[in-house]
């Protein structure tokens, strides 16, 4: 499969996923709104997550992958098989004890994850018996995981790409039953994140089957290659993970806010997700195998335009991106959530939160990129102490904002944060001489940012003479409106693009149908 093949089938996966989020939190509006149920059932879900992304999907990935193809490069599949079995075994023998002892104390991991909560006892033991009920989720996913960079490595990027879609799908019919049938809302949504990691972790053990890939279960012993494995997963936690400590340290803050805030900010942030998670979880998917095996092979010069190529796509999508969320801000929220238990003074609050985190939608696409060229070279100590470094800004930003702005503070300490990471990231591997674009990026980068500025304008211009000067009676007039004034804002952005010469459609149907890239079998 080509790469922009690859980008355009998981991109396109993501998006089903997401859309299945939206109609999921929709409904969280409508049946939680945004108070204590609802923040205390956020903090919980966060919990396990933010393991998810630090020891599973972002920190596993960025380790096994390279591992993983160098050993079928030099090896074979079957020793690459062997070592994937190796490598399951012990992570299961870490994550299955390391969770066991998470649930007996959740109450006391409760008040470091959400302090503020010790004050309404109510909240408070909601958030310890969801996070107790939820963090199974942790070591089923990592499992999943495992199977997808199996996967990955070997160019099937649709199974792992798909999985997501099941926590929405389970999530979705655990709303619906609890409605229907009367059961605690919050409660029913806890026990769904749970079975939903049952059901991703099968469907992709199904998958490896299909694809003669299934893991084999060994018993467990520290192999060469899987000592450097899990000698590469500590710093790789924390440099894949940095987007998910950002989001502890802000949920630790937005605890000791007045009820409504956690809410709030998971709400816009399920938002800035949407073109987070389809271009950011492409990038990440499909580029690390493809610049490990050039770099493996030696052939930096396709690794550098694989690398362009994906910058592109990152500020092509990205850019877009935070202009639409930040000037359609209200009427996406409002027509998206502002339904049963969820109010305009919700509406507004989370406008305001996702004007801030879109800020930060470009830089961390960008990360994806720039994380990818360390981690195809084996390198995870860099990206880590430059996470560090973004960890810091963002805990004294968020300090320094969180009296002025409130929950807004937090939000946009996370993109003030998340930028200075992509910054650091392309500032080191320019100084360690390792090659980032090609000579077509640097003219292709001024052109997409001018087609960008071009679509701010047309959108910001179509908000004030049709939506604001419309009298709306229902949400069908509002639905409509909006999808025109993102179809016109979208046209003027390709249009910008072909006539400045940033990217051509004839290009785009030419590469989509260029000679497939194989990836090692």
């Amino acid at each position: 499969m080509s790469f922009a093949r690859s980008l355009f089938t998981v991109s396109s996966l993501t998006i089903v996923s997401r859309v299945g989020g939206f109609i999921r939190d929709s409904l969280t509006a409508v049946f939680l709104g945004a108070g204590p149920v609802a923040d205390a059932f956020f903090v919980a879900q966060r919990l396990p997550n933010l393991f998810r992304s630090l020891f599973a999907e972002g920190a596993f990935s960025a380790a096994f992958v390279p591992l993983y193809t160098s050993e079928q490069e030099k090896h074979g599949a079957e020793a690459a098989q062997q070592f994937a079995g190796q490598a399951l075994m012990l992570l299961l023998a870490m994550l299955v004890p390391f969770s066991v002892v998470v649930m007996m104390f959740m109450p006391q991991v409760m008040l470091v994850l959400a302090p503020g909560f010790e004050s309404d006892p109510q909240k408070y033991k909601l958030a310890v018996d969801f996070g107790t009920i939820t963090f199974p989720y942790l070591a089923l996913i990592s499992v999943t995981a495992l199977q997808t960079g199996v996967l990955n490595a070997r160019g099937k990027f649709g199974p792992g790409a798909a999985a997501p879609v099941a926590l929405n799908i389970v999530l979705i019919a655990g709303l619906l039953a609890a409605h229907f049938f009367g059961w605690d809302v919050g409660y029913t949504l806890a026990w769904s994140v749970t079975v939903s990691g049952v059901v991703q972790c099968l469907w992709l053990a199904v998958s490896c089957y299909r694809a003669r890939a299934a893991i084999p279960i060994l018993r467990p012993h520290l192999s060469a290659a899987s000592k450097r494995l899990f000698h590469r997963i500590g710093p790789g936690a924390i440099g894949a993970g940095v987007y998910q400590l950002n989001l502890l340290i802000s949920t630790s803050l937005a605890s000791r806010l007045p009820t409504g805030a956690v809410s709030h900010l998971n709400y816009a942030d399920r938002l800035n997700q949407l073109p987070l998670g389809i271009v950011g979880i492409a990038i990440a998917t499909t580029l690390l195998p493809l610049l490990s095996r050039h770099i493996v092979a030696g052939a930096e010069d396709k690794a550098r335009h694989y690398s362009s190529r994906a910058i592109e796509f990152c500020l092509v999508l990205g850019l877009p991106a935070m202009i639409g969320l930040a000037v359609l801000a209200r009427p996406i929220i409002h027509i998206l959530f502002e339904h049963g238990a969820f109010t305009e003074e919700d509406t507004l609050a989370t406008v305001s939160a996702l004007r801030a985190y879109a800020i930060g939608i470009p830089g961390f696409l960008l990360v994806k990129v720039f994380a990818a060229g360390f981690f195809a070279r084996h390198d995870t100590k860099t990206p880590v102490k430059i996470a560090v470094i973004s960890v810091a800004v963002n805990v004294i930003a968020s300090v320094l904002l969180l009296g002025p702005l409130g929950h807004v503070g937090i939000a946009l300490s996370s993109g003030i944060a998340v930028s200075v990471n992509a910054a650091l990231l392309y500032r080191t591997l320019r100084r360690k001489g390792v090659p980032i674009g090609d000579d077509k990026l640097p003219a292709r980068i001024k052109k997409i940012v001018f087609s960008a500025a071009v679509m701010a304008v047309v959108t910001g211009f179509l908000m004030k003479i049709i939506w604001n000067l419309i009298p709306f009676t229902n949400y069908a007039q509002e639905i409509g409106v909006l999808t025109v004034i993102i179809g016109l804002s979208a046209l003027a952005f390709g249009l910008s693009l072909h006539i400045t010469g940033a990217m051509r459609w004839r290009d785009v149907v030419a590469v989509m149908n260029r000679k497939p890239v194989q990836l090692p079998e």
